[in-house]
């Protein structure tokens, strides 16, 4: 009986200590360098822990299950915060801390972050080295991969429009921010721009966060917008194991999957890796819309000692869809107009339509601290990109009867074939030093960037428009005085000119198989081109006991030439010094001022348009000049759990390129004088409570033509630019204590004003209010998650901007997705 009872007594006790759970981590320098005696501490409503690092490694043993807040000091270091989810699976592996110095941070982003956070501290792309975001004296507004996956924002329009002044104006990878829309120069992607993203937008499987850099980056970027530029962050490998895949179902036959792959290669973990992966194919709430996605990304990270780190990525992107050229409305009357009058289902084109977009983008960056103040930093982006078009759209006109009045129940049609392919390098290189003058901290940078890039020869692109005329031919307009060279036809007993592609009737839509042969084409051969752009810079971070002074000077000398070698080469060339300055004011440990002047410069000529241009013999337009003005505050309240910015602005820029709006020839491009924004904003970010989390943003802005070749727009609203745009995202998790520990809620309103259609003054497209909610189901012990989202969770019926009558962007109405995540 002893024996029994003994044996009873080591099951229990053994059973006992296989219940444990233990928590256990390590806790590195900015060099990877083991950080002793910081203090850790774990804890949320119903728990609190504490403990110190031994040797860089610390444990807490008997820690319960549930959601916890971790705040980690050490002297001398950053604060670092972060939320994490304490279940079966996570307890598996070590949580890696990394603590920067006060004020440094990685320069160059080789390894990832393990946040947990919708709000991000840091940006490299804004100033070309990691600095902290409240020491840098202009708005950075971040959209972080925990609120993309909670919002369920798969394309980058879903996950751009939260941050404050950033509006949708239409269905493409096209974006007005601070009330400049943005032009055809491409997306920036870890701070290297790339050539054109534009009539499909990204998905974000592969995103680590999106920075929205506010105003003219053209001393930090080269040749950006004067409103802002959207930056892709991508995932870097992470030195802890971690393995998902994501699966969705949703509304307009939605199906998504994604995974996410990375930790260690070796033992020693200096060789790390990510794969990251994600397929998307949907239909539309628009009539023969259609899209498929495929992305793939792989990336390592090797980093043999704390002096050195290499990353190389790829990014293989392949998007296949139609373009979505908006909803045509008829019966249109100035100052009457009903949006209304067609469905927001109602789309022109052929169901034989497509847009075929290849994308491949192979990076490397490189960085080496050669001595304690002085490191290296160099990247080299390699980019081709190839675009297969056919489509059938709009001429911007109605068809017109044998009197050349307009019958507004018919659209004026056109069809276009287009086939290009682009090439871009892009390289970067710089010295950073860390020195001192008396009581003045500097880090200065003084680098180099080139980036070429090459529209080979053999693009074209063929268009069929206009009225046939009896010898055959085509005319692009009609003249009733010359009606005898036309042929007419009868269409409901209204006599007119032939189109040469037919007209789509909006009253009886019908969709069909169009069959190109059945038109007349002008055949236009897209002379090769080659746009270049060599650059020099040097940037001077100097610290005085609360002042942070920003110190940037760039010399720029770019080249663009058409019918690159060729004997007719037209060969244009723009220098520029562009200056920015910028100050911030440490006024306590949590609050910031500061105050900035940024200038502008981005070459416009012969080759700015994704589309053929009529091209002169030299300059065919003035560059894009603008500057800005900003004083803000950034500040962090209770304790770091809410961060707030806000920002005063104005921006002026000249020689704005636009469409002519002309539909005898729909791609002439004019040039307006100026336009100023002047604006507010303020973004709020983080924790209300430990189970509450919230991000905020609200935008006023008032957009104005200054000058304009049309003396009736001087002092008129700038088109598709609310006076006021905001959007709230909450998300409540229940506590442990609750019957509902295992679930979290989120609610979300979008709200957009007014806007002033791009080519068209005759009415306004409404403002709107958008309700989205979500609920999310995470266990805290196995590995699945599940969420459901649904979006405009009322039906409202809205648009996102417009062009003209034949040319608006209705948003979707109520949809859901359903997703599951396996994480293992």
């Amino acid at each position: 009986m002893k024996y029994l009872y003994i044996t009873a007594a080591l099951a229990v006790a053994g059973v006992k200590v296989c219940a444990q759970e233990t928590l256990s981590g390590e806790v590195t320098g900015g060099s990877h360098q083991k950080l002793k005696n910081a203090r850790i501490i774990v804890e949320n409503k119903e728990n609190r822990y504490e403990t110190v690092s031994h040797d860089g490694n610390f444990s807490i043993p008997d820690i319960k299950k549930g959601r916890y807040e971790v705040s980690v000091n050490a002297e001398s270091y950053d604060v670092y915060h972060e939320q994490i989810e304490v279940d079966s699976t996570f307890l598996t592996r070590k949580l890696i801390i990394r603590l920067y110095k006060v004020g440094n941070i990685q320069e160059v982003e080789i390894v990832g972050r393990a946040s947990k956070k919708y709000h991000s501290d840091y940006s490299f792309s804004s100033t070309k080295i990691g600095v902290q975001n409240k020491d840098i004296p202009f708005s950075v507004s971040t959209v972080s991969k925990e609120l993309i996956s909670d919002r369920q924002a798969f394309q980058l329009g879903d996950a751009v429009k939260m941050a404050s002044s950033v509006t949708p104006v239409s269905y493409y990878n096209q974006f007005s921010i601070r009330g400049i829309a943005q032009n055809e120069e491409g997306t920036i992607i870890n701070g290297m721009r790339t050539r054109q993203y534009y009539f499909m937008q990204p998905i974000t499987t592969n995103l680590e966060k999106i920075e929205v850099i506010k105003g003219p980056a053209s001393a930090v970027l080269s040749s950006v917008d004067p409103g802002g530029s959207i930056v892709l962050v991508t995932k870097k490998p992470l030195k802890s194991t971690s393995r998902e895949v994501t699966m969705s179902v949703g509304s307009f036959s939605t199906i998504r999957s994604s995974l996410d792959f990375t930790g260690p290669l070796n033992k020693e973990k200096t060789l790390l890796y990510r794969f990251n992966a994600g397929y998307a194919q949907a239909q539309s709430f628009r009539d023969i819309q259609s899209q498929k996605s495929v992305l793939v990304s792989p990336s390592f990270s090797y980093i043999p000692n704390d002096r050195t780190a290499i990353n190389v990525e790829m990014i293989y992107s392949d998007l296949n869809g139609k373009i979505d050229r908006g909803q045509p409305i008829f019966g249109a009357v100035d100052g009457m107009t009903d949006l209304k009058s067609t469905p927001i289902s109602f789309n022109l084109g052929a169901v034989n339509d497509y847009f075929k977009s290849k994308e491949l983008i192979i990076m490397s960056n490189f960085t080496h601290r050669i001595t304690e103040k002085i490191s290296i930093n160099a990247s080299y982006m390699k980019q081709t990109w190839k675009e297969d078009l056919q489509e059938h759209r709009t001429t911007n006109a109605f068809a017109v009867d044998a009197n050349n009045k307009p019958i507004p129940t018919l659209a004026g049609m056109q069809m276009v074939q287009r086939n290009q392919f682009w090439n871009t390098d892009n390289l970067n290189a710089y010295l950073v030093f860390n020195l001192k003058t008396g009581p003045l901290e500097h880090k200065i940078l003084a680098g180099y960037d080139f980036i070429s890039t090459h529209k080979t020869k053999g693009g074209a692109q063929n268009t069929a428009r206009g009225y046939l005329l009896t010898n055959g031919k085509t005319a692009s307009s009609y003249n009733p005085q010359n009606a005898g060279d036309y042929q007419m036809i009868t269409v409901n007993g209204v006599t007119m000119p032939k189109p040469n592609v037919e007209h789509f009737n909006l009253a009886n839509p019908v969709y069909s198989i169009k069959n190109p042969g059945e038109y007349i084409f002008s055949k236009t051969a897209l002379p090769a081109a080659l746009i270049r752009s060599n650059g020099i810079y040097i940037q001077d971070q100097i610290k005085w006991n609360r002042l942070n002074l920003f110190l940037s000077l760039r010399q720029d000398w770019f080249e663009d030439i058409t019918r690159y070698k060729e004997n007719n080469e037209i060969i244009v060339k723009d220098s520029k010094v562009i200056p920015r300055i910028g100050l911030t004011y440490n006024v306590n440990e949590s609050i910031n001022v500061y105050a900035s002047y940024i200038e502008g410069f981005q070459p416009q000529s012969n080759t700015a348009s994704l589309a053929p241009v009529v091209i002169p013999e030299g300059r065919a337009f003035e560059p894009l000049r603008s500057q800005s003005k900003e004083v803000g505050m950034k500040a962090d309240f209770f304790n770091k759990k809410i961060h707030v910015d806000v920002a005063f602005y104005e921006i002026r820029q000249r020689n704005i390129l636009l469409n002519a709006n002309d539909p005898s020839e729909p791609d002439r491009l004019v040039t307006r004088g100026q336009e100023r924004s002047r604006g507010f904003e303020m973004d709020m970010i983080g924790n209300i409570l430990p189970e509450w989390q919230v991000f905020a943003s609200y935008g006023y802005n008032d957009a104005r033509i200054i000058d304009d070749i049309n003396p009736a727009l001087i002092g008129a609203r700038k088109q598709n630019t609310p006076f006021h745009s905001a959007n709230i995202w909450q998300k409540y998790s229940f506590r442990d204590s609750s019957y509902l520990k295992d679930i979290a809620v989120g609610f979300g309103v979008q709200y957009s004003g007014n806007k002033v259609p791009m080519y068209n003054r005759s009415f306004l497209v409404p403002g709107y209010t958008v309700f989205d909610a979500a609920v999310y189901y995470t266990p805290k012990q196995g590995p699945v998650s599940i969420s459901f989202n649904v979006n405009n969770l009322f039906n409202t019926t809205y648009w996102l901007g417009a062009q003209n009558y034949l040319r608006l962007f209705p948003g979707a109405p109520r949809n859901a997705v359903l997703t599951a995540v396996y994480k293992f």
